[in-house]
C-alpha cells in the first residue's frame, strides 16, 4: 500500500452542499426554499408542534400525573447484603457506594428486612430502618444508628 492508494472509509466522507451558489450547483437562486411563502423568508418557518393554526394534538390531550417536590428518594439496601461485610464493622452509605451495594446514595440509604444477617456485630447508619431490619441487625448483636 502507498500513500497515494489510501482513501478514506466508503459512505464516512460526503459532498460538500454548498446551497445559493450559482445555478450550476443546483442549488442556486432560491437555494432549495422555492418562490416566496413563509419557509423562503429569514427566520421564516414554524414552531416545533405548529399544526397551521388548528388545535394542537398538545392541547387535544388530558394533563396526567403529578410530580411531589418534597418526596424522598432512598437506596434501598436489604440485611441480607449486609452479610458480605467483615463482622464489627460500621456500615454506611459510604461504605455501601464502595463495595457496590447501591449505585448512588440518593436523598439516603434505607434498610429493609428482606433475608437473614449473619455478620455479627455491624454499626448500620442509615437515614431509615424498617422494624424488621432494625429487629434483625440488633438480633445479631449490631447497633442500627439513624442518621
Amino acid at each position: 500500500m502507498k500513500l497515494h492508494e489510501l482513501s478514506p472509509a466508503e459512505g464516512s466522507v460526503k459532498d460538500v452542499y454548498r446551497k445559493g451558489r450559482g445555478v450550476g450547483s443546483g442549488n442556486g437562486k432560491t437555494a432549495g426554499k422555492g418562490h416566496k411563502g413563509q419557509n423562503a423568508r429569514s427566520g421564516g418557518g414554524v414552531r416545533p408542534g405548529f399544526e397551521g393554526g388548528q388545535l394542537p394534538l398538545y392541547r387535544k390531550l388530558p394533563k396526567r400525573g403529578f410530580h411531589n417536590k418534597f418526596s424522598k428518594v432512598y437506596a434501598v439496601v436489604n440485611v441480607e447484603s449486609l452479610n458480605s461485610f467483615e463482622s464489627g464493622t460500621t456500615v454506611d452509605a459510604e461504605a455501601l457506594l464502595k463495595a457496590k451495594i447501591i449505585d448512588a446514595i440518593y436523598d439516603g440509604v434505607k434498610v429493609l428486612g428482606k433475608g437473614e444477617l449473619t455478620a455479627k456485630n455491624l454499626t448500620v447508619k442509615a437515614k431509615v430502618f424498617s422494624a424488621s431490619a432494625k429487629e434483625k441487625i440488633e438480633a445479631a448483636g449490631g447497633k442500627s444508628e439513624v442518621i
